[in-house]
């Protein structure tokens, strides 16, 4: 008996040996693709379909990112391969080759890094991508507010009044030789970059705040170092401001700045996108398409001795002098193009915070069995967030 089917229908039980060859093709081909731009470096020898490796990277980023690390070492070339996403990634620990892709017309991105980029309803990477719309909107509401205060001839109270004044003026003087206004003036553009101010501020400041605390907490000597250098030069009593003269003024507070960002640099990975294929060492061509990590981190421990032990004095010591020795391994704020413009601004921060903060407050950390370990939160920050004790130390805090 021959069984009629409807006009239009398909019988699934005869596609499927087409759909599972189609699948079985794709797998194939994804896999010598993969192993092609592979080429001699360490890495998977079979990736899991689309996927690659980033279940273990969700669910244990550390003990991923250890993994590249020891096989970029173990192999020599300080290079490693692996596949996320469908996306061919490159991992580099050794700093020359770093320098290299700092120096090199690639986009830096950062939106959807610790997330599956599965842009659906339910999923973190759709969160993420509609809490950035909302907030750059309120932002950019903030950035009209201002502009109509400043326009009303209001005194700036803050960083974005005084922002805004010089926007007003830029919009007045186009406005007065006929032009529109510029582009970076628009409310909505203007929310934008203070979303990515923010973002990029406060992410790798609380990163670096809390291994400062940490580092003072572990290290009872560099802590009353600090606090003798802070108190010859500015008191919580005395009613003075902590100026940038006083700043500069505290050198072995700024070696301990630069210790903790090297010790703990914040971001510990710089991803890049490969816009073309880049030739990075004699032996390998980083294809086009792929995602480059140059790893900060691993930068940090080469070159320096001890690189293990938090060690203030590498900065601070005139014999020594590894802050010039290891220059090119000092990557916490990037190198040529892609160097970061606030590393000054960040730094001057840390000395500010750690001035005030062994002036101001004795502490004790309430510490745990891998209470230093770090985490990604995207930037690494102690497993346990730096729980301390506090308890006032001078007599009345500071009024600025």
């Amino acid at each position: 008996m021959v069984e009629l089917l409807p006009a239009g229908f398909l019988d699934l039980r005869a596609a499927a040996p087409y759909l599972a060859a189609a699948v079985a093709l794709y797998v194939l081909v994804e896999q010598l693709s993969y192993l092609r731009k592979k080429g001699p470096l360490p890495g998977p020898s079979l990736v899991v379909p689309f996927l690659g490796s980033v279940a273990q990277m969700v669910r244990d980023p550390t003990a991923y990112w250890d993994v590249q690390a020891a096989r970029a070492r173990e192999s020599g070339a300080g290079l490693a391969a692996d596949f996320l996403i469908g996306r061919f990634t490159v991992f580099i620990r050794d700093s020359e080759l770093s320098h290299r892709v700092f120096a090199n017309d690639y986009t830096l991105f950062n939106v959807g890094l610790m997330a599956l980029p599965v842009d659906l309803p339910g999923f973190a990477f759709r969160r993420a991508r509609l809490a950035v719309a909302r907030l750059v909107r309120t932002l950019g509401d903030c950035a009209r507010q201002s502009k109509a205060r400043m326009r009303a001839g209001g005194e700036p109270e803050c960083l974005v009044d005084y922002w805004m004044q010089e926007t007003l003026r830029e919009v007045e003087e186009a406005a007065a030789a006929g032009l529109p206004p510029p582009a970076h003036t628009d409310d909505e553009e203007l929310g934008g970059f203070l979303f990515d101010f923010l973002f990029a501020a406060q992410d790798a400041s609380t990163s670096s705040l809390c291994w400062a605390v940490s580092a003072l907490d572990a290290h009872p000597d560099v802590l009353a170092r600090v606090r003798a250098e802070v108190a010859a030069a500015w008191s919580p009593e005395s009613g003075e401001l902590m100026t940038a003269e006083k700043i500069q003024a505290m050198k072995y507070t700024q070696a301990v700045a630069r210790e903790v960002v090297r010790y703990r640099p914040p971001a510990t990975l710089v991803p890049h996108i490969a816009g073309e294929a880049f030739q990075l060492t004699e032996t390998y061509t980083v294809p086009k398409g792929a995602i480059v990590f140059p790893s900060v981190y691993e930068s940090s421990f080469q070159g320096f001795p001890e690189p293990d032990a938090f060690d203030p004095e590498r900065f601070f010591s005139e014999a020594r002098r590894e802050d010039v020795a290891f220059k090119r391994n000092f990557l916490a704020f990037g190198a040529g193009a892609h160097q970061c413009l606030g590393q000054r601004y960040a730094l001057n921060h840390l000395v500010l915070f750690l001035a005030l903060f062994v002036s101001v407050a004795d502490f004790r950390r309430d510490r745990t069995d891998g209470c230093d370990e770090p985490v990604y939160m995207p930037t690494i920050v102690p497993k346990d967030g730096c729980s301390v004790y506090l308890k006032q130390r001078c007599a009345k805090f500071p009024s600025f």
